[in-house]
């Protein structure tokens, strides 16, 4: 049987995702993950609208065409927002822009798909987080007699302590806890930047039993962990989230009671510290934010903040009017309506 060599498509992108994205950009392993799902998805539907396997793909399939038929697939079949449809854009602008350099032969190709813009009229999605007593009923739902129990219970303390990701938390290990005073965690985020984040000494007390209790042989291993001793995922974050809290009343959103998601614990922890007075630049550092107007949005999703705000510009102005009496000969009458 003859052997099949592989494709110029198959070579261009193992050159990218081996050597382009972590080598020469430095790209962080979230991101380079969310580059292959976006290729992925891309292939699986170059199979389906081509009606070839994906070993018999070339570079010339790598079309404007395809792409814009590709996106709006994401949207009518996969249901996928603008700002999805966005996030796989940008994955394929990069994958062209370094086929650019790499395979010039075909360059003409690659700008066409270069030249399709981003789709704006993505919707600006309130921010959701939770009020105490949610906070309350979420804690006060786990058993914390079980080992699975303390393993939940630390983990969400830590997450509404720190207002870290979710995959900052699960990236914790034994090495990066403080146990003594004072007590901290270090954790990588994103870009691969690592910060110190201060956490409650109640907070390194669950870390260090949770430590204890899993045994962990080496300090280079995950805390957090499911029953098959592997690393706890994202996923199964949510999975926990819902299972102690199935419903929430989503602060900040229009939609009324809804199902929570795991991010929603960092902008709980967001508006918790704005409520408590901490300017903006520390919530910053705190939360791990390039830029300070990421950190901004967090003043417009505080319906209490609103509402304390308002009753400090001119309360006396803006309560009712008082009624004042009007002379019975109408000679003032213009101006007293005026001033209702």
């Amino acid at each position: 049987m003859k052997r099949q060599l592989p494709t110029d498509l198959a070579q261009a992108i193992f050159r990218f995702f081996q050597d382009y994205l972590p080598a020469q950009r430095g790209m962080s392993l979230h991101t380079i993950h969310s580059y292959r799902d976006s290729v992925i998805l891309f292939l699986r539907y170059l199979t389906e609208d081509t009606d070839r396997t994906t070993d018999r793909l070339q570079l010339r399939d790598f079309t404007a065409d395809h792409v814009i038929r590709f996106l709006a697939h994401l949207e009518a079949e996969r249901k996928n927002t603008i700002a999805t449809r966005n996030v796989r854009l940008a994955a394929l602008h990069t994958l062209a822009r370094f086929l650019c350099g790499h395979d010039p032969e075909h360059m003409l190709i690659f700008q066409g798909v270069l030249n399709i813009p981003f789709k704006r009229g993505a919707p600006r999605v309130p921010i959701d987080y939770l009020d105490a007593h949610e906070v309350e009923a979420l804690l006060a739902a786990i058993d914390r007699t079980t080992a699975t129990g303390r393993r939940d219970y630390a983990l969400f303390a830590t997450m509404l302590n720190t207002g870290a990701r979710v995959q900052e938390v699960l990236n914790l290990k034994a090495q990066d806890i403080r146990f003594d005073p004072p007590h901290q965690v270090r954790l990588s985020g994103k870009g691969n930047k690592v910060r110190l984040c201060p956490i409650w000494e109640s907070t390194a007390q669950l870390l260090h039993q949770l430590v204890r209790d899993g045994d962990l042989k080496q300090s280079d291993q995950f805390v957090f962990r499911n029953r098959r001793n592997e690393p706890l995922t994202r996923f199964g974050v949510r999975y926990l989230l819902h299972k102690y809290l199935p419903v929430c009343n989503g602060q900040g959103s229009r939609e009324g009671a809804r199902r929570p998601h795991p991010h929603c614990l960092r902008h709980t922890t967001a508006v918790f510290l704005l409520k408590a007075g901490v300017d903006f630049a520390t919530i910053s550092q705190w939360l791990g934010h390039a830029q300070l107007n990421t950190t901004m949005r967090y003043a417009k999703a505080d319906m209490d903040l609103k509402r304390q705000a308002l009753c400090q510009v001119f309360p006396e102005v803006l309560g009712a009017p008082a009624i004042s009496a009007v002379p019975l000969d109408g000679s003032r009458l213009t101006s007293w309506l005026r001033r209702l």
